[in-house]
């Protein structure tokens, strides 16, 4: 299939104990196997899509005020979140202090209504929530990879590294993803060379042939959210074979619990992670994200099972 990599199914352990604690407990899992696009879907495809069919992204429409309670009138309008640094260190509890709710940020306007996706054609896109996703993957004919899917892949075939590559983040000096060099949220260095997104063939594949699995975007998956994994099998006879996550019942945030709106999985971390305040580029490395919300680092890439 034209710009997909066959992954041959297999069983590893997914997650990590070395980590956060949402990754572990380490697990045996086995996968069938299944094609996965090489690198994440782009803003020149998103733009294919976009023009065949007409969709509207969720970031590109008003919400709507049952859904978000207490939320006051002018503070509903069709928008999404963009990463806005401060001028110096702040709390890096507060994630307020660096992210933005803004206005006209769509797929099209990646940094706000002033900006454009010009020159950044081969950038993955973002912007887009889990729906969004989903769809451009039902108009593909493909499909989005569950979070063991997607873990199983990043891995490359190195089963129980710590990144897709191995166990060094940055394996004789050289940047194996558009990752975070500096103190977050104030200080990029930008020693990888990008300050934000990067074009999805700037870093080296893995074993698999699979491009920027790990850094420039998180990945959505078609897994629920769950704090945490389940316990490994006893037997080998019991392995998990092809996993699907959580319910969806279980995957509403604790902290927010008058607003219910489901949470998937996003995989991979991005370029805002950084040895400071996320470590998340790494496979096992997990996020919680409401299916209806999007910002300027989540994009996706499509698989089809075999």
């Amino acid at each position: 299939m034209a710009d997909m990599v066959f992954i041959a199914g297999g069983t590893f352990r997914m997650g990590s104990g070395r980590h956060y604690p949402e990754e572990a407990p380490v697990h045996r899992v086995t996968i069938d196997g299944f094609w996965m696009d090489t690198a994440a879907v782009t803003n020149r495809q998103f733009k294919e899509f976009v023009r065949a069919t007409g969709y509207v992204t969720t970031a590109e429409i008003v919400p709507l005020a049952k859904d978000y309670p207490g939320a006051l009138p002018h503070m509903l309008f069709a928008g999404s979140l963009v990463f806005m640094p401060p001028t110096g260190p702040v709390d890096l509890r507060d994630s307020s202090q660096w992210w933005v709710f803004m206005k006209a940020a769509d797929w099209r306007h990646p940094y706000g209504p002033r900006s454009s996706i010009n020159g950044l054609e081969n950038h993955p896109v973002v912007h887009v929530s889990y729906n969004d996703a989903l769809a451009y993957a039902r108009w593909a004919g493909k499909d989005l990879p569950t979070e063991a899917e997607w873990e199983y892949a990043a891995r490359g075939g190195l089963d129980g590294a710590d990144y897709a590559w191995g166990d060094e983040l940055t394996p004789g000096g050289r940047h194996m993803a558009n990752t975070w060099q500096g103190e977050f949220p104030h200080q990029n260095l930008a020693t990888d060379g990008y300050t934000r997104t990067c074009p999805v063939n700037a870093f080296p594949a893995n074993g698999y042939g699979l491009l920027g699995m790990i850094g420039n975007t998180w990945e959505w998956t078609s897994d629920w959210y769950s704090p945490k994994h389940p316990a490994d099998a006893p037997k080998a006879c019991c392995i998990p074979e092809n996993p699907r996550g959580g319910r969806e019942t279980e995957s509403y945030d604790p902290l927010q619990p008058q607003i219910r709106i489901p949470r998937r999985v996003l995989k991979g971390g991005s370029h805002l992670c950084a040895p400071n305040y996320c470590r998340r580029y790494r496979p096992a490395a997990r996020h919680a994200q409401q299916v209806d919300s999007s910002a300027s680092h989540i994009g996706f890439r499509c698989i089809t099972r075999a």
